[in-house]
């Protein structure tokens, strides 16, 4: 019996006219055409009235021709009925089967149905008569094995997504031994997810130990994220094992085969040795103890990469046919370019707001909206975490911001410079400082030579480093470095072209600014096509490459050694301006290639890096020629 603190029935109505059962009366019988006969379409009122007759004629007990038993219980039907809602009753009444009995003048048919309940076949045939079901944690597992052997898929179907809606610690063992046994194949997915999503409390749960040997071996070795470390998981297993030796040594192989070792740091490793669960592969854990797991920047350092994987990640921006938009896509390498919905930023649809990765999570802070044809711009800030698929506000900047750089340094967030509703004085600080653990921005030293915005900035050797951008109408070509340790802002160097729109990426200890424009004036902006790269040891620039498409208002991001420009403004020519080409270059291979193009024309929109579940579903973007 499915265990729930749900004590409430849950009725789930399914249409009749649908396409998921057997009975479908979607369309309506054809009619005599008239050259001057109107033809109308009542198919629901006629529908919803069929049932009504059925179902009375049911309750009095007329032009019944068949009797069901079930534990000793008599139901009456139609035969008609039930043929047409099951394919089950409609081989037995049209090919005939052992189950068939008649009585008297061949007028009634008796039918006998072992290993149905009672309580289930009453739920069904309400559900026959009336396209309602009435579900409950106590009924479930009866309704759901008389649909099954009846073969009435719609009901199946609800009886899933019943179990599924109502997941919870203590059932989810039931809850996947009943997937698997009525080959419910959505539902095993999603309880093993829900599983590995909650594995630090499930481990926690006498329902853990319950795990048949083939449940535990397909929770290990299923590619979903979890919230334990790898060591943890390692644990986990051997406890698992421990709690019925004698039983479970031999499946010791195949669990283990599930944990991934090489994310295992060695000492972690060596505590564990010792764990008699863990007896059978002794010798091949101490073979891999001084292994180390390959270390990872703080920006995407999480506590398990398990079932997550690199995608390229386009949040927010402009689109051509639905304007200013606050969706988030995302699309992995492997996975043929395909662009697929991940969340939407939960604020008022807004632009230019600052963009960044800490741990894994996505931080969307500040921006503008427009409001009675007024920009207005604010300071509020969210996070998201793809491995949960949820987001959490964040403490308000000290000052409104748009336009402006955040940037991730040392496990904090800083924000620089960028316009707001009130210009910025002394006495209010145009770089503030966000500490996660605290949730609280502090302000630090100021931009020397006054504020800038539309500028670049990047992580460069545990420190801040900002360049070009706009001090009111001039394009500014300083490179400014600030030092956390210190607090201190010093000026590095000046970029080769002065330039604003664009982006930096750190390869190698090297900067690289790529896109963005120059100019401005009677000439106008002028994308720049030069990727330049400044050399950390000789604080020199060079050339290193040239981007195939020149624009800026793109998305730019470094993402497993390659510079992905994605979207933005070919020039200021009023037509044809926005593209959605996709351009990455090699900085291992030093060469330039063309990804599948965006469905849409973008612009001013950010593009990062995340580790996504790859489990994870979304609709696809498609073009829109609005």
């Amino acid at each position: 019996m499915i265990v729930s603190t749900d004590q409430q029935a849950f009725s789930v109505t399914i249409m009749v006219n649908g396409s998921d059962g057997p009975m479908d009366t979607a369309s309506p019988p054809p009619t005599r055409e008239g050259p001057d006969e109107p033809q109308y379409g009542m198919g629901g009122s006629h529908e919803a009235g069929l049932l009504t007759g059925l179902a009375r004629l049911r309750e009095r007990g007329l032009l019944l021709d068949v009797q069901l038993w079930a534990e000793g219980q008599l139901f009456q039907a139609h035969r008609v009925v039930l043929a047409g809602s099951s394919d089950y009753f409609q081989a037995m009444f049209t090919a005939g089967l052992r189950e068939t009995v008649w009585e008297g003048e061949g007028e009634c048919q008796t039918i006998s149905l072992p290993g149905i309940t009672a309580q289930g076949l009453g739920a069904l045939l309400d559900y026959v008569y009336t396209a309602r079901l009435n579900i409950n944690h106590n009924n479930i597992q009866e309704v759901l094995a008389a649909a099954a052997q009846l073969q009435v898929p719609a009901v199946v179907e609800a009886a899933a997504e019943f179990l599924e809606k109502h997941l919870e610690l203590e059932n989810c063992v039931d809850v996947v031994t009943l997937a698997e046994t009525f080959s419910l194949s959505r539902l095993r997915r999603s309880t093993y997810r829900f599983m590995s999503a909650n594995l630090r409390q499930f481990t926690e749960t006498p329902e853990f130990q319950n795990l048949a040997p083939s449940q535990m071996v397909h929770l290990l070795h299923a590619d979903f994220p979890v919230n334990l470390k790898e060591s943890e998981v390692l644990s986990a297993a051997a406890s698992w094992v421990e709690f019925d030796s004698p039983s479970r040594c031999g499946w010791v192989e195949k669990i283990v085969g599930g944990v991934r070792l090489d994310e295992v740091p060695g000492e972690e490793l060596a505590a564990l040795l010792d764990r008699p669960g863990l007896a059978g592969v002794r010798k091949r854990l101490a073979a891999l103890e001084r292994l180390s797991p390959t270390r990872v920047s703080g920006t995407h350092q999480m506590v398990n990469y398990r079932g997550m994987e690199m995608a390229v990640v386009k949040v927010g921006g402009f689109s051509s046919g639905t304007g200013i938009t606050n969706d988030i896509s995302f699309y992995h390498a492997g996975d043929g370019g395909a662009w697929r919905q991940l969340t939407s930023i939960p604020h008022v649809e807004c632009c230019n707001f600052g963009v960044a990765v800490l741990h894994n999570e996505l931080y969307v802070v500040g921006g503008c909206f427009n409001q009675e044809l007024q920009e207005n711009v604010h300071p509020f800030g969210f996070k998201y975490s793809p491995q949960a698929d949820k987001w959490k506000s964040i403490a308000a900047m000290g000052r409104e911001r748009c336009r402006f750089s955040l940037t991730e340094c040392s496990g904090r967030l800083y924000a620089v410079g960028g316009a707001g509703d009130v210009q910025s004085s002394q006495d209010d600080p145009s770089v503030e400082v966000y500490d996660p653990s605290t949730d609280r921005w502090k302000p630090t030293a100021s931009l020397p030579g006054g504020n800038r915005s539309q500028h670049a900035a990047v992580r460069w050797m545990d420190t801040v480093v900002v360049s070009g951008g706009l001090d009111q109408d001039t394009v500014l070509d300083t490179v400014l470095q600030y030092t956390p340790n210190t607090g201190t802002w010093k000026e590095l160097t000046e970029l080769p072209v002065a330039r604003a729109d664009h982006s930096m990426v750190v390869h190698d200890s090297g900067v690289f600014v790529v896109g963005g424009w120059s100019g401005l004036g009677v000439v106008g902006r002028r994308p720049v096509a030069e990727v330049d790269r400044l050399d950390a040891v000789t604080n020199s620039w060079t050339v290193e490459t040239v981007i195939p498409t020149p624009r800026f208002h793109a998305g730019v991001s470094l993402i497993k050694n390659k510079i992905y420009i994605v979207g933005g403004f070919l020039s200021d020519n009023i037509f044809d301006k926005a593209t959605g080409i996709i351009e990455c270059y090699d900085l291992e291979s030093k060469s330039w290639s063309q990804e599948k193009t965006y469905p849409l024309d973008i612009w001013e929109h950010s593009v990062v890096g995340l580790q996504v579940p790859r489990c994870r579903e979304g609709a696809k973007i498609e073009p829109n020629f609005a």
